[in-house]
């Protein structure tokens, strides 16, 4: 049985003729990924499907374990075939769910399995026909063949930046480039705040033992990735910060956090404040464009968080409020001149309107679309929420002025993520041309659909991918 078809979730002509005429051969720029650049410069190689499916994908370790699946075939020493098994056997009941859809295009676009539903009994099949293709496969290949023109990984501060040197240095027709993701640094109510100073300190050659050699670290190692091509942060965040603090304040804080004092959840809001202000102003100063994620409520299952760890499969969405504390923090960056081009990642769908319509509050003439709704972010990277996103931007802002897709993922294989986007944008707007909602202009109509799958993106951010 053919499942994934040529115009899958294409549900109009004019969706088909947007789709294949319009984005189906456009290149791709994942400007937030979770990549590993290593496995990028040595070009790594899988043994089996195993490896390269199931091998640190949360999204399914969650699925298995509904399904009864013990966590010795998720996380755990089974065999590799035995874990891909217990998975084949959960596809049935995904039904419904996108992983479903993602898992079928993989196979699809890198195995050329479209005429086989994975399930238990498919599963043999299924293993021994992508295992033959997975060894001509490799990380680099993967990425040339899917038509990757940029990716942008998730870096700490302290990182080496070693892999995108070396790849750079190569000359890798993919540009590889850091992201700068400070979380740590501001973490001042962690247990590993202080080990973490340390590290920073060494990685920029500065001992800190207090708030300015703290700043004047995280200066040096901004600028380090700066010079490695970096044009991009990130932030993790419970939630946005923006505390009324002075210097003095926070200066005092770090310095009791230094010798070992624990702070208050005040203090603490403070101190993050005063990073987040810092980060801003160092982003606006070389052009970066800043990411805010915002509504993760991380790590709920003490027990398996103690015995796996992080980024594991217990995270969920948060229902905190956060149009105050977003404008605040906008408004204290944007009152000095130093608001950087700004994309807001949103994971609670409540949350739509409250970031489409801030957008508007900071947009300031100077680029077009400088503050960002992001795409469907997590939980949200599904067909639902992404129609939902794009709806809340087109109805209060520019969906045309849209950035686009990423694929926020550790896998080599989820660059169908970006074609999965694509039809869907298409889909909208193909059955809005059928509907008379807007014109029946495939010229129109077509540059906006390459606009948002890839040159949005690349003027933007001001990359040259030629």
């Amino acid at each position: 049985m053919k499942f994934i078809k040529d115009d899958f979730a294409l549900e109009t002509e004019a969706a088909k003729k947007l789709y294949h005429g319009y984005a189906e051969d456009m290149p791709i720029i994942d400007y937030h990924c979770h990549l590993n650049p290593r496995e990028i410069a040595e070009d790594k190689k899988w043994d089996n499907i195993t490896q390269v499916w199931l091998g640190g994908d949360h999204y399914k370790w969650r699925a298995m374990r509904s399904n009864g699946v013990d966590e010795r075939f998720c996380t755990g020493d089974a065999p590799d075939r035995e874990k891909f098994q217990k998975f084949a056997e959960t596809m049935p009941y995904l039904l419904r769910n996108p992983m479903f859809h993602w898992c079928h295009l993989e196979l699809a676009r890198y195995f050329g399995i479209d005429d086989v539903i994975l399930n238990g009994d498919t599963a043999q099949e299924v293993w021994d026909r992508a295992n033959a293709k997975l060894k001509s496969m490799s990380a680099r290949q993967l990425m040339i063949d899917s038509k990757v023109k940029l990716v942008c990984t998730t870096d700490d501060p302290v990182d080496t930046l070693e892999y995108h040197k070396s790849l750079a240095a190569e000359g890798f027709e993919v540009k590889v480039l850091p992201t700068w993701r400070p979380d740590k640094a501001m973490a001042i109510d962690k247990d590993f705040f202080l080990d973490y100073l340390k590290s920073l300190g060494k990685a920029a050659g500065v001992e800190i033992t207090d708030y300015a050699s703290l700043v004047r670290a995280i200066e040096i190692r901004h600028q380090y990735f700066h010079d490695a091509g970096c044009r991009l942060s990130d932030h993790g965040l419970d939630t946005f910060y923006a505390s009324e603090h002075t210097r003095e304040e926070v200066a005092a804080i770090l310095a009791g956090a230094l010798k070992g004092k624990k702070v208050t959840g005040e203090e603490a809001d403070k101190f993050k404040t005063s990073m987040m202000i810092l980060f801003g102003r160092l982003d606006a100063d070389k052009n970066w464009t800043k990411q805010l994620h915002v509504g993760a409520l991380r790590n709920n299952n003490s027990r398996l968080f103690g015995k796996l760890g992080p980024d594991t499969g217990f995270d969920s969405i948060d229902d905190q409020n956060i149009a105050r504390p977003l404008s605040a923090y906008l408004n204290l960056l944007d009152r000095e001149a130093k608001l950087p081009k700004t994309i807001i990642y949103n994971l609670n769908p409540r949350d739509n309107e409250v970031i489409a319509t801030m957008l508007g509050n900071f947009q300031d003439g100077t680029v077009a679309g400088k503050i960002q709704m992001g795409s469907g972010w997590w939980f949200l990277d599904q067909m639902d929420g992404m129609e939902r996103q794009m709806e809340a931007l087109s109805q209060l802002g520019l969906l045309r002025r849209f950035v686009g897709m990423l694929t926020d993922s550790r896998s080599f294989l989820s660059y169908t993520r970006h074609e999965y986007f694509r039809r869907i944008l298409c889909n909208i707007l193909g059955k809005d041309m059928e509907r008379g909602l807007i014109p029946e202009d495939y010229e129109l109509v077509g540059a906006m659909v390459r606009e948002i799958s890839y040159l949005n993106g690349k003027e933007y951010f001001g990359f040259d991918l030629d």
